[in-house]
């Protein structure tokens, strides 16, 4: 995801395997809201999260991120161009995209450059949609505990910018004609091994590595696999999806 300070380049293989999946709802609300299916700029892409599913529904998705590991990881499709290009210089035409999206990345984002250049190359009432989650939750309460402890022990490593997703967005200016956003969630069954992979992905738990030189996701896993039985056996996990989306006047 395109950052000023890339959290997230070193573990590029392990994030494009373990994290959640957007929810079909989602994309298709975004379809049906654009003022039309061609052009898509899929900001701080990443390597390919919501891409594809964009891709699924539209006619071309042009998918950008700062990290060069990142979108190294990101798979060939026929509908989708991967550029390295930072968020405020996408490098794409003025006034040519239907929507623009920015999946679970807003927030290491230069905020007011990045809504200059949505602006810049939407078309007239393009619409432009940004989404972000928390750490997630499980319906199974030893396993949910040993996740919240864990989510405490690195919470003073996340950076600074992780308080926008913390409270929804809610304090960030968009300067869109915004809509209406029914409410979405995200569900994952993931198995031991899943959790404790996506958990691993997270950059508070790189900063608390760094920091304290010591591995929290030994104890962490240690934990987990004491409260789930068998190993192998998948827990359903589930994230609430915070979106906000409006048209370019």
């Amino acid at each position: 995801m395109t950052t000023s300070r890339d959290h997230f380049s070193e573990i590029a293989r392990d994030y494009a395997s373990y994290r959640p999946r957007y929810p079909d709802a989602l994309f298709d609300f975004l379809a049906e809201r654009a003022p039309a299916r061609g052009v898509v700029w899929d900001c701080a892409c990443g390597n390919g999260q919501a891409t594809l599913d964009l891709a699924d529904r539209f006619d071309r998705v042009i998918a950008t991120d700062a990290s060069a590991a990142q979108i190294a990881q990101a798979p060939a499709h026929p509908r989708i161009e991967w550029r390295v290009a930072p968020a405020e210089r996408s490098g794409l035409p003025a006034g040519t995209c239907d929507l623009v999206t920015v999946a679970q990345a807003l927030h290491w984002l230069d905020i007011d450059a990045f809504f200059r250049e949505a602006a810049r190359v939407s078309r007239p009432r393009g619409l432009v949609a940004v989404w972000s989650y928390g750490g997630g939750s499980l319906d199974d309460p030893e396993a949910n505990e040993v996740l919240r402890h864990f989510a405490r022990a690195v919470g003073p490593y996340w950076p600074p910018e992780r308080r926008l997703v913390d409270e929804g967005y809610r304090s960030i200016r968009m300067p869109l004609d915004e809509i209406e956003v029914p409410d979405f969630e995200m569900a994952e069954w993931w198995t031991v091994e899943q959790l404790a992979g996506y958990v691993g992905t997270w950059s508070a738990t790189s900063a608390y590595r760094k920091a304290v030189n010591e591995d929290p996701m030994v104890d962490f896993e240690a934990r987990l696999r004491e409260v789930w039985g068998n190993p192998d056996e998948a827990r359903r996990v589930a994230w609430r999806l915070t979106v906000r989306a409006g048209s370019v006047s």
